[in-house]
């Protein structure tokens, strides 16, 4: 027979939420076709569970809300909240996105511009992608009322990967005409 810690212990760590006992013993009997009873599967997390004290490993079994779960140990914590906090910065909303494009590709450019391009007030994405530091002012222009450009930053190069806006795709690169209806015409 398989080694069914093996397996629960696979079962715990594919699983994005805790895993309740009923769930690992409807898994095995469904691979298996054997019955096991939630004493046999609780003994095995168990057993999991003590591996998992030794400090060798940064994660442990975790039993949450009925179900268990790999988490990691506490003294880790403060590594991956900086982790998370440089993550969640990356993180930019549909609009923010259209945003950035537009003043990426348009660059130096006024709100108003990105606005008329878009169509709807950009004050909130605009401050947003300040604050994550993907763009900077640029200066302010010329025309009336002097409004303020705005411009990718150093922070936006390496966003993206990339190492001077002229990497930046195309427009004509990123235009899909599959999607048309009748035929082209030149």
């Amino acid at each position: 027979m398989e080694n069914i810690g093996q397996y629960i212990e696979a079962l715990i760590f594919a699983s994005e939420q805790g895993i309740r006992t009923e769930e690992i013993i409807y898994c095995l009997q469904a691979s298996f076709e054997h019955d096991y009873t939630a004493d046999e599967v609780t003994r095995q997390i168990d057993a999991i569970s003590q591996k998992y004290q030794d400090d060798a490993f940064a994660i442990e079994v975790v039993k949450i809300n009925n179900g268990y779960q790999f988490l990691t140990k506490k003294r880790y914590h403060a590594a991956i909240s900086l982790l998370q906090l440089q993550r969640s910065k990356k993180k930019l909303s549909q609009a923010a996105l259209e945003t950035l494009a537009i003043i990426a590709y348009k660059q130096p450019v006024t709100k108003t511009d990105v606005e008329q391009i878009r169509g709807v007030n950009c004050d909130y994405s605009i401050q947003k992608l300040l604050e994550k530091e993907l763009i900077a002012i640029t200066g302010k222009s010329e025309s009336v009322g002097k409004p303020i450009l705005y411009g990718t930053s150093g922070l936006f190069m390496d966003y993206f990967g990339i190492n001077n806006i002229t990497e930046l795709p195309q427009l004509k690169e990123i235009t899909d005409n599959s999607s048309a209806i009748g035929e082209q015409s030149e």
